[in-house]
C-alpha cells in the first residue's frame, strides 16, 4: 500500500513538473513573439513590399514576429534547460 502511495505522489509531481514547464514555454514563447513584434515596428517594411499597409503587408509582419520570437523562445528554453543540466554535473 505504501508504494501504491509513493508512486501516486511521484505521478502528480511529474505531472505538476510537466504543467509548470508548459505555461513557462507559452509564457516565455508568447513574450518573445511580443518583443519581435515591438521590434519590427521599426523596420520598414516599404522597402520590401509594395503595399506595406495592406493586408498581406500586415501579414508579413506578424509572420515575421512569430518566427523570430520562436526562435529567440528556443533560444531561451534551451539555456534554461542546460543550465539546469549543469546542477546535475556538479
Amino acid at each position: 500500500m505504501k508504494g501504491v502511495k509513493k508512486m501516486g505522489r511521484s505521478a502528480l509531481e511529474s505531472f505538476s513538473q510537466t504543467g509548470v514547464s508548459g505555461i513557462l514555454s507559452m509564457v516565455v514563447s508568447l513574450g518573445c513573439i511580443i518583443l519581435a513584434w515591438w521590434a519590427l515596428q521599426n523596420l520598414k517594411l516599404d522597402l520590401i513590399t509594395r503595399h506595406p499597409q495592406s493586408p498581406q503587408g500586415k501579414m508579413l509582419h506578424v509572420l515575421l514576429a512569430i518566427v523570430l520570437g520562436h526562435f529567440v523562445a528556443k533560444f531561451m528554453l534551451d539555456y534554461i534547460g542546460w543550465s539546469q543540466l549543469l546542477r546535475l554535473g556538479f
